[in-house]
Order: C-alpha cells, then structure tokens, then sequence
C-alpha cells in the first residue's frame, strides 16, 4: 500500500481558515497565515509563492494543534511566542500583556518631549513585556531608562527582549510595586500602562483577554483608577519639577484621571485613532 499524498501548503491553509471561520474566530485569513508561517517560519510571500510545497506530517500536526488552540481562544500571539511592536519583534508569553498597537500613541506622545532633554532619566511602570522601555532605548540612545514591574516573570520576559532588542545595556530593569524606592525628584519621566479597566467593566472586554492574559496587568480594581490613583502621587514625588507623566488609559476614566490630575501642569487627553482617550499627559510643576 502505498503512503498516503502529503497536503499542500495552499491546501492547509484552506483548511486552517475553513476551521477557524467556521468557528467565528476574528480575521480567520489573517490568523490562518500567521499560524502557518510560524509553523514553517517563513513569510507571508513564501506561503502564496509556493502553494503546492507539501508539508510534512510533522508540520501538519502542529499547524493543525496551533489552529485547535487558537479555537479554543488562545491569542495567537501566545501561539507562536511573538509580537511586533513599534516596528519590533518581542517575546510574549501568558506572563505578559500583549503590547497592542493603541500603546504607540504613548511612545508617540513621549518622544518630541523627550528629545527636549539632554540624557532625560525614564522610568516605565509596569513594563510587562519590556515593549516601551525597549522603543525609547531604541528612539532616544543618550536617554537613562529604568523598567520595572511587581512580577518577577514578566521581568524574566522583559529582560529576554531587552537582549532580543540589543538594549540591555541600557535598560536597567528591577522589580517594584510601581515606583517604591525611587529617590525623591530623580526622574525626568514616567511612563506607564498601567492596568486601567475596572472589573465592573468586565462583560465589555474580550473574552480571550479576560481568560489568557493576565488579570492584574489588565484590571486595576471596581472602578478602574485603583492603579493610577497611587502612581500619580507616587509620579509627583519622583519627578523632578519640569518633568513629565505619561500614561495609557480609556475613555471610561477620562473623568477620574482629570480630577487626580489637579495641580499638575500642562494636562493633555490623547486621542487614539478612534477618538477614544488613550494616553494623559501632565507635567510636574
């Protein structure tokens, strides 16, 4: 009896989109591709350049198990290990927020107001992946840039893309709750995305960000301010006068962040691309 035929790379691919479609999985194409590329780590050109390219069973199998877990609801990102930001490539894993386009308007917002600095010194809260830490070193080369977080396996993963990136000379990166240990007047910046998203707004996000990723870097508390409400003190008394904060947030605790705001200088909303609020900005007086 002769072996059965191998399935073609065009025929998987049809087969991974059928099964993710089927299961209302979001831009199933886009998944399907990003599933199979990273399974034969190639490029999206080398998917439709060689349709007929067999797979061997070994590929199949897990091109088949990778479609089954992003079913189940499991990001691809968490799939494959890997995600682009500000041009990037970092490591992700369940130990860490996936870095998502809408935190680029924080390093966009940072960025003019850094270049005003000599050597600014920049502290990012909660830095999770690493991901903006990392783009500042890349962006601002005579900048000092601290990274902290509380959880010492998000640290392992920043420290992992701070060697990925080919920073880690110039990040320094320790564990803190928030920005416990920082000498009084001692930073030019503090950036942040802290968690943000009150659980009384749970039902409104994503089910697979409210079941794979972790819960403390996403919600902050009841109302959502619960994080904020102590960095911004914390922020005041680390800052040297003139220097800037910086964080992500949402539409639902614009409100709140203006009025924890008061007395700072220069107040600014940022709006994403959607309109929404995303980043406030306030200089210490």
């Amino acid at each position: 009896m002769s072996p059965p035929a191998s399935i073609t790379l065009k025929d998987a691919l049809a087969q991974g989109l059928g099964r993710l479609t089927s299961a209302q999985v979001g831009s199933p194409r886009l998944n399907a591709e990003t599933l199979l590329m990273f399974v034969l780590s190639c490029d999206r050109s080398y998917l439709y350049a060689h349709p007929e390219r067999p797979l061997t069973e070994d590929e199949h199998n897990r091109y088949i198990h990778a479609v089954a877990e992003r079913v189940r609801g499991i990001p691809a990102q968490y799939i494959t290990g890997h995600q682009e930001f500000w041009g990037l490539d970092f490591i992700v894993t369940p130990d860490v927020l996936i870095p998502r386009p809408e935190t680029e308007h924080l390093i966009e917002t940072v960025l003019p107001l850094a270049r005003n600095f000599a050597s600014p010194h920049i502290n990012d809260v909660g830095t999770g992946s690493g991901c903006i830490a990392i783009a500042l070193a890349k962006e601002l080369p005579q900048a000092e840039i601290d990274a902290v977080d509380i959880s010492p396996a998000a640290l392992e993963i920043a420290r992992a893309n701070a060697l990925r990136n080919q920073v880690a000379d110039r990040v320094r990166i320790y564990q803190a709750d928030l920005l416990a240990g920082v000498r009084p007047e001692s930073l030019d910046f503090v950036v942040s995305n802290p968690p943000y998203v009150g659980e009384e707004e749970e039902d409104e996000v994503q089910l697979e960000v409210r079941k794979f990723e972790p819960h403390d870097a996403v919600f902050a508390g009841p109302t959502g301010l619960e994080v904020i409400e102590r960095l911004i003190p914390q922020a005041h008394a680390g800052l040297k006068p003139g220097g800037w904060l910086l964080m992500e947030m949402s539409g639902s605790i614009v409100s709140g962040v203006r009025i924890l705001l008061a007395g700072w200088e220069e107040v600014r909303i940022i709006n994403d691309l959607q309109g929404i609020p995303r980043v406030a900005a306030a200089r210490r007086n």
